[in-house]
């Protein structure tokens, strides 16, 4: 069906649902963590698959897709870090434009190039303002966006550009704080962003523990991205799907 996954986020938004998406970097999963990620990601009753990184200079996209795919059928959203990182074995992608920034590739350019492609894609294309938020240290995707994060206690800042992102017709806004963030986003922040917008909002970056997954889902996240500690401690999968499902029961 025609944007069943983007009807699913917003019909969990309406319904006060709140989704969990695991991020896979297919560069820096070795094979048995993996494997073992991928089965407590089934188990936990997982919503979504996250699949992307700043940097996948392997082979290991279509791989993983395909690995994925042959277990369960969890939807498999790409979040790319550039315009290579395209692949038909997705359901969805994550069409980032990053609002935050100043940078005309990242809000149309890379997109030109790309579109072709994805007009006659079977993707479901999701377009998303991308807001990278101070994690209080450099992280990779600064780096390669060649952008500045808005400071971490702008909530104003944060909140009007995440109204502009919905006025230009994106229909999701994604605040990233980035891989190896040192601080997730305050939850002010959230807060302030959820109040001033009717369309899904998705945070990601330094959530590093299940009461934090579920202070990020109560200030008014609708879907919560964890990738960082779940390559490192993919035990924590469980606890961390139960603190931000609890809301749904």
């Amino acid at each position: 069906m025609l944007n069943k996954i983007y009807k699913d986020i917003v019909s969990g938004k309406a319904n006060g649902k709140k989704k969990f998406a695991v991020l896979l970097d297919p560069d820096k999963m070795r094979l048995k963590q993996f494997e073992k990620t991928l089965r407590l990601a089934i188990d936990s009753h997982v919503d979504y698959f996250f699949i992307g990184g700043s940097l996948i200079v392997s082979d290991m996209l279509d791989k993983t897709l395909e690995s994925i795919k042959k277990e369960c059928d969890i939807p498999m959203i790409l979040f790319p870090g550039s315009s290579f990182q395209l692949s038909y074995k997705a359901d969805a992608l994550l069409l980032l434009s990053l609002i935050s920034g100043r940078n005309a590739e990242l809000l149309i350019g890379k997109h030109v190039v790309v579109a072709p492609y994805l007009k006659l894609s079977p993707l479901e294309i999701i377009p998303t303002g991308y807001m990278l938020i101070d994690g209080g240290v450099p992280t990779t995707v600064t780096y390669m966006s060649n952008t500045n994060p808005i400071p971490a206690n702008k909530p104003d800042i944060a909140a009007s550009t995440a109204m502009a992102g919905e006025l230009l017709g994106l229909r999701t806004i994604f605040m990233d704080a980035g891989s190896g963030a040192q601080n997730p986003i305050h939850k002010e922040m959230i807060q302030a962003v959820s109040n001033t917008i009717d369309i899904p909002l998705i945070i990601g970056g330094g959530i590093k523990t299940p009461e934090k997954a579920h202070e990020n889902a109560e200030a008014g996240a609708d879907l919560i991205v964890i990738g960082d500690i779940i390559e490192k401690t993919p035990e924590l999968l469980p606890e961390l799907a139960d603190s931000i499902h609890s809301f749904n029961k």
